[in-house]
């Protein structure tokens, strides 16, 4: 086993836990070598240049070492299995994936766990696990400091959302998917592929397949007033996916383009700014361990 580990997610959450989780894996008997991550971008490297050699890799920390770990596996030829121990502020992927939010309950998930094929997507060039979002509330969590997600945990991204609503923004954009064109003005994105967005369960709609190779697709349009504005929020914390301001549908690859750059948010960092954005989803390709075996997956299996 690979175990790559971020010590500064959660208030290094993991600190207190550590020697109990490699009692976990080693009681399993795997052998494991330890990666403790020192800068962005570590756990990318590593997984790329050291993944193929492992039965197993497990990664510890939020959402973004994740997400580095998932970018460096899609890379290599023949990716292994994937075990992963929530440590970071709101934890989406393992929220969606019935992981364990108790960093030795999901070592057990993991040694115990079975893998489920999982669609991961791209922003051009770039990986995604969960979620690539553009506009209101998505630089959130990335401006946001590490010290106050740490202090305040998910008000801190709250906070800074109610913050941003003095300056909506909006894009002219053009989206296309199947054969389908949308040319509107929008406050908001969000492509995704999870049950769970900044801690939100339920705000990508119902009955979401993680493996069906198909994202969620929520876009938001300009409103003219304040009076508007809340109702857009109202209709958000409703989970009213059908509201008049809200488009939202299922794509596997969509495009959409704009006159001037657009920032995006991947897995809750910074995704890069871009005047055309191609997403794809990559159907089932990685598999992570899980022990929340839904009727599709045992389908997915037995095949």
């Amino acid at each position: 086993m690979l175990f790559i580990y971020n010590p500064q997610a959660g208030k290094g959450k993991i600190k207190s836990s550590l020697s109990d989780i490699i009692e976990t894996f080693v009681q399993a008997d795997y052998e494991v070598t330890i990666y403790s991550t020192k800068e962005r971008d570590d756990a990318r490297r590593i997984a790329f240049e050291k993944g193929q050699e492992y039965d197993l890799v497990v990664c510890s920390g939020g959402d973004g070492t994740l997400n580095e770990v998932t970018s460096g596996l899609m890379k290599c030829p023949h990716a292994p299995v994937i075990g992963y121990l929530p440590a970071g502020t709101t934890n989406d992927f393992a929220s969606s994936m019935g992981i364990p939010k108790n960093m030795v309950k999901a070592a057990e998930a993991v040694v115990k766990g079975e893998p489920f094929a999982y669609d991961i997507g791209s922003l051009n060039d770039r990986y995604f696990t969960y979620v690539a979002g553009f506009g209101v509330f998505t630089n959130v969590s990335y401006e946001t400091p590490q010290t106050t997600k740490n202090l305040f945990g998910r008000a801190a991204y709250i906070l800074g959302g109610i913050m941003s609503l003095a300056t909506v923004k909006s894009y002219r954009v053009r989206v296309e998917y199947d054969d389908t064109v949308i040319e509107d003005e929008l406050i908001y994105g969000m492509v995704t592929n999870a049950n769970s967005v900044g801690g939100f369960k339920g705000i990508t709609g119902k009955d979401v397949g993680l493996d069906d190779g198909e994202f969620e697709v929520t876009l938001i349009k300009r409103p003219k007033n304040i009076v508007e504005l809340q109702h857009i929020v109202n209709a958000l914390l409703a989970r009213d996916l059908g509201d008049k301001f809200i488009y939202s549908f299922h794509a596997s690859n969509l495009d959409i383009t704009c006159e001037e750059e657009v920032s995006w948010t991947i897995d809750g960092e910074f995704g890069g700014a871009y005047t055309h954005m191609h997403l794809q989803n990559h159907q089932q390709a990685l598999s992570y361990l899980t022990t929340t075996i839904t009727d599709k997956q045992v389908i997915i299996e037995e095949q």
